[in-house]
């Protein structure tokens, strides 16, 4: 901490109104609040590891596109210093106390000031043309009024209040004797393993493995919690993969052998500006530390410095950047390697070392399916890139790029809504809940919200087969590459540069059934006992991971979600069979829970039965459908929304689907019309000529006669430049990739026959 920053906290703390009782404020005053908030300031930046650097560096007011890691480590000071100061007040004067209690307004805006916790956005900024165009790989100013709204590095969105022990931040099961509707909350490894593990999984005959991975890709598009940048718990430095006890950030699963599995409580949001929420400021919030908008973002980075990295910027292509050392045996392209050597995924201890692959989520690796359709994601930006550098040769390599971006993003939102979605919540919800498009609402929030990350979009879960499928060309078990028992294709990404490429496990995908989930027969025992987390050197449980997580979280129980959304309140057992359909699995929950508004929402939701035609219960329907909903209607880039692409160029994006991505960017050859139906092979399969394509024809631009006058702007080193026209003229827009700043003029403008300035320069910053 810097000695400015100590003086300006001892010289400008505000006198808080305390709220105490009156022998309490004769001796609980201004100055004791300050020396109490000074000292728990100082002791926070100390707790949080390898900050000096970060904290030293002071932050821009204006800062539109805030740093993840930055982020992170502002929410955990924030909060370190605010339970500090409760722990000290608790000692001084033997009762518990609430930050609320402690702290006016101004204080607390102070302390977020010297937490650096990121600043609002000022709107002014978004009415630059260089924001109506394409979108800001951070999703700011996609809402010009709210540029935060949907933004990477936000808070998870509230639609009912958060619910924690001691009202600010504690979760249910923090303090372990406390009673819950007069009874203690089960814990969620009992849960896990007495309602939630299932020995075996039936495949069901409507759909293929290919909607459940779809699932898993398109949530790493819409959400990323991260969890507290530390591993060691404030105060104590115990570290969070050794200790059973709740101290912050830990807060560890019980085991039925009196051990616990580890667990980091979520990285808490610190946004604080004038006017805030004062209690909702104080209460513990999530991030969302990707953007909320279906906008391919985990193909292309969230932040400028991810954009960079996955881009092919010298080869003034447009195209994204692909592996130097691999292909597959067609000579197709894989995803590049992570920078660092020696990384952690698995490898074969035969051969050249395969490292984890990189991409614009850093979730790819976990599964082989995932590794496959990030791949696909990638291949089809290279192939639409350069079929748009051969119909516009006029185009600048960043024009290619943020059109074939721009298409992409497109393919992702078509595929998800038109094609995934009614699938998973049925057709009669997806009309109730969501409905046609009406165009962009700027009063519409897009941000995602905390119970459908944290709880509803997490329903796929009890769709994870313990087996992943490898199909030879017949769509038969391939006889080099077998199936896999699932575990075994945790972050193994050297199966698919070593074993046959993407093409047997995307085969699988297409080729089988997808598992049934039933109240019965919830999570297969693969996830729930042998569940591999990276950074943990013990089997994990997915099941128990959930539950707690939405206890972190402060998620109401389900029957306060079921009144959310308009649905009855289960206060009886038949209610509770009723909901389930299976009395044995009802009677278990409540013998566990004890009373029915203890039931954790993710639990309830993933046993209620199914609605006819989806994947989905009622509430995960409803909670599901209200987010998709937010997510279209908010986004101005929305693919359908006026002015994002013409007439011509929607009708040929309707043409595409993702049987033609894999066509286009595999060596499968037959493939069912709808992928994400199961069909026999060879009956229900079509050869990939039949699968219409879109013309990318529609995105061909003739050069105006402007451009025809002036000629091409000149190019720059380590930036570019955009057309645009709504001033009237043409204008050259220029920027500077990430780590380059713009010296000169960054708008020149065609006039009569010539540009009227000369091309910026970009210069290391």
């Amino acid at each position: 901490m810097t000695n400015f920053s100590l003086f300006l906290l001892i010289t400008s703390v505000c006198v808080v109104q305390p709220r105490f009782s009156a022998d309490e404020a004769s001796t609980f005053n201004s100055s004791t609040i300050r020396e109490l908030l000074i000292s728990s300031f100082e002791e926070s930046l100390q707790f949080i590891e390898n900050s000096s650097d970060h904290y030293r560096q002071r932050r821009s007011t204006s800062r539109a596109e805030p740093d993840a890691q930055g982020v992170s480590r502002a929410g955990e000071v924030f909060h370190a210093a605010l339970q500090l100061l409760k722990d000290k007040a608790k000692q001084k004067y033997k009762r518990n106390f609430t930050a609320s209690a402690l702290l006016s307004e101004e204080n607390v805006e102070l302390l977020a000031e010297l937490s650096l916790c990121p600043a609002a956005t000022d709107p002014d900024l978004c009415e630059q043309s260089r924001h109506n165009k394409y979108r800001t790989p951070t999703g700011v100013c996609n809402n010009r009024r709210n540029p935060r709204w949907g933004a990477a590095n936000t808070a998870l969105v509230r639609w009912l209040p958060a619910e924690y022990e001691d009202g600010e931040g504690e979760p249910k099961g923090w303090n372990r004797e406390r009673l819950h509707n007069g009874f203690q909350l089960p814990p969620p490894r009992s849960v896990s393993r007495e309602i939630i593990r299932s020995t075996c999984k039936w495949r069901e005959d409507d759909y293929s493995q290919l909607l459940v991975d779809w699932g898993q890709y398109i949530d790493h598009d819409i959400t990323f919690t991260p969890q507290s940048v530390r591993r060691a718990a404030f105060w104590t430095d115990v570290d969070c993969h050794k200790t059973c006890k709740n101290v912050h950030p830990c807060f560890p699963i019980e085991t039925e052998d009196s051990l616990c599995m580890p667990f980091r409580r979520s990285t808490p949001d610190c946004f604080v500006t004038s006017g805030s929420d004062f209690h909702r400021v104080l209460q513990r919030q999530q991030q969302n530390s990707i953007t909320s908008y279906i906008d391919a973002s985990l193909v292309y980075g969230h932040t400028l410095q991810l954009e960079g990295t996955f881009r092919d910027l010298s080869g003034l292509s447009g195209k994204l950047a692909i592996n130097d050392r691999f292909k597959d045996p067609n000579g197709r392209s894989f995803l590049p390697f992570v920078a660092k050597t020696l990384s952690a995924c698995h490898t074969d201890q035969q051969g050249e070392r395969v490292e984890c692959f990189s991409a614009g989520d850093s979730r790819v690796n976990e599964v082989l399916t995932l590794i496959a359709l990030h791949t696909l994601w990638l291949r089809e930006h290279n192939r639409i890139a350069e079929a748009l550098r051969l119909i516009n040769d006029h185009w600048s390599p960043e024009i290619i790029y943020q059109e074939a971006r721009k298409i992409v993003g497109a393919l992702h939102q078509i595929i998800t809504i038109r094609d995934y979605v009614p699938k998973i919540i049925g057709l009669e919800s997806f009309e109730h809940h969501i409905g046609p498009y009406r165009g962009y609402d700027p009063t519409v929030d897009a941000s995602a919200s905390n119970v459908f990350a944290t709880a509803a979009f997490r329903f796929g879960h009890g769709t994870i087969p313990p087996i992943l499928s490898r199909l030879n060309t017949s769509f038969q078990e391939h006889e080099q590459y077998p199936h896999l028992r699932i575990h075994k294709s945790f972050f193994s990404p050297w199966r698919i540069v070593k074993e046959g490429g993407i093409e047997p496990t995307l085969r699988g995908m297409i080729g089988t059934a997808a598992p049934t989930v039933r109240a019965n027969s919830l999570l297969a025992e693969e996830v729930t006992e042998m569940l591999l987390v990276l950074d943990t050197h013990q089997n994990m449980d997915l099941a128990s991971l959930n539950l707690q997580r939405g206890r972190d979280h402060g998620l109401p129980g389900y029957n306060k979600w079921r009144n959310f959304c308009g649905l009855t309140q289960i206060k009886t057992l038949d209610d509770l069979m009723e909901a389930v359909g299976d009395g044995r699995v009802a009677e278990k929950i409540l013998n566990l829970y004890k009373h029915p508004d203890n039931i954790d929402v993710w639990l309830g939701g993933l046993v209620e039965n199914f609605l006819p035609g989806s994947r989905t219960g009622p509430l995960f329907a409803c909670l599901i459908g209200k987010q998709i909903k937010s997510i279209r209607d908010g986004d101005r880039f929305w693919w359908e929304a006026d002015g994002v692409f013409t007439k011509q160029q929607k009708n040929e994006l309707l043409k595409a689907s993702l049987s033609r991505v894999i066509c286009d960017n595999s060596d499968i050859q037959e493939i069912p019309p709808e992928p994400f139906r199961f069909g026999k092979y060879p009956s229900d399969y079509v050869d990939c000529s039949e699968i219409p394509s879109m013309s990318l024809e529609a995105w061909r631009e003739e050069k105006s006669q402007d451009l025809q006058l002036c000629g091409l702007p000149r190019p720059i080193k380590n930036g570019d430049f955009i057309f645009s026209s709504q001033s009237g003229k043409l204008t050259a827009l220029y920027s500077c990739y990430h780590g380059f700043k713009l010296e000169g003029a960054a708008e020149i403008v065609c006039e009569g026959n010539q540009w009227n300035n000369e091309a910026p320069r970009c210069t290391c910053e």
